[in-house]
């Protein structure tokens, strides 16, 4: 008998199992006393499994075009941005540029709009990066099973998905329109993309949208069953926090610098071999002191927009309203908008390069790792 997760997410908190009651007692408020200890249990498991390594990856956002409604991204159709799908040779130019500061990982990112980022489309850009890029990952919108396996034959190796938040209720109210407002379709996503033959299975949740504690549970009862289910599958987990944005979404359930470090703690205590992975959404501060407790993927030097590192594609840059596109004609001017770059998704927090990142990640004893895998290992 198959068991599908969301049976299981429906039973919360009812039928939790000893993985998730860990988690529950882990994220249960603490002293400062007791978090401190919790962390030093933290750092001593990502150092066990781990080692002192910190894999460095560059999102590539590749459209900020998107036919869904929803309230919190910057790429929404309901928000009047400046849009950019870039053509693949404008994408290995872009990549190029990664390429030459040292990044061999890459996270292909893009709206969700299936006439711009088409199954196609990603697996010929996959093709042309895969040369250059040991590990490629996509963050795209969610495909059947038959989808996907174009583009992981085409070299990709990682699919990231995350759910936003796994409160129902909350994920209906934020979700307006588009095919984004099928909880189920997307909850089921990892396990699609597992089928189809990814080695990397990405998860996580928004933080900001429903309360964390909440969140956390859910997340940890994912983990456990695609554990179980992907299990040929490396799996890695995020907690990103809502950032400004188009939109001007303001987080319902703020989580503060403190909380964040107790959820990373937490899941490493309770999923001593997952990887957790650290954005530029957070400062510079914070991600300093997560690189000690238990991140062991991060970013550096990111842009989240399309041509956001060498400019490619300006010229193609448009305005749409409402998912319409405005005839440059009637576009009305904006002193504080720069008419030939793509709108961002979100504005990033830590803006040091990835030279400097690697720096700091030297400086406390770590080893950024720019290559951890590469496709010929499987050859015969």
């Amino acid at each position: 008998m198959i068991v599908e997760f969301a049976g299981i997410l429906d039973n919360l908190p009812l039928e939790e199992s000893e993985t998730v009651r860990k988690v529950r007692a882990l994220i249960a408020p603490k002293t400062t006393a007791e978090l401190d200890r919790l962390a030093v249990r933290a750092r001593a498991l990502t150092f066990q499994h781990f080692g002192r390594t910190m894999r460095l990856f560059a999102p590539l956002y590749l459209s900020n075009e998107c036919i869904n409604s929803c309230r919190y991204c910057g790429f929404s159709r309901e928000n009047p941005i400046l849009r950019l799908t870039l053509s693949v040779d404008e994408v290995v130019k872009e990549a190029r540029h990664l390429a030459v500061a040292g990044f061999r990982q890459l996270l292909l990112v893009a709206g969700e709009h299936p006439k711009f980022v088409s199954r196609d489309y990603l697996a010929e850009c996959v093709r042309a990066l895969r040369d250059d890029f040991s590990s490629i990952s996509i963050e795209v919108a969610p495909m059947e099973t038959e989808d996907y396996v174009p583009i992981v034959e085409a070299g990709a190796e990682g699919l990231v998905v995350y759910q936003e938040t796994y409160n129902r209720a909350i994920y209906d109210q934020l979700h307006l329109a588009g095919p984004k407002k099928d909880f189920a379709w997307r909850l089921a996503c990892p396990e699609r993309g597992y089928d189809a033959g990814f080695r990397r299975i990405g998860i996580g949740a928004l933080l900001g949208l429903a309360p964390w504690r909440e969140e956390a549970i859910a997340l940890a009862a994912h983990l456990e069953y695609l554990l179980k289910r992907c299990w040929k599958s490396s799996l890695t987990v995020s907690v990103p926090r809502l950032r400004p944005a188009a939109g001007e979404f303001r987080a319902r359930f703020p989580i503060s610098d403190r909380d964040l470090v107790h959820l990373v703690c937490a899941l490493r205590v309770a999923f001593p071999q997952v990887g957790i992975v650290l954005s530029t959404r957070e400062p510079a501060a914070l991600r300093d002191l997560l690189i000690q407790v238990g991140v062991t993927m991060m970013s550096a030097g990111s842009h989240t927009e399309p041509g956001g590192y060498t400019g490619q594609g300006r010229e193609k840059v448009h305005l749409t309203v409402r998912g319409r596109i405005v005839p440059p004609e009637v576009v009305p001017p904006a002193n504080d908008r720069d008419d030939d770059i793509a709108t961002a998704q979100f504005e990033i927090s830590d803006s040091r390069s990835p030279q400097e990142i690697a720096a700091v990640l030297r400086r406390n004893g770590i080893e950024p790792v720019w290559k951890d895998w590469d496709a010929a290992l499987m050859e015969r």
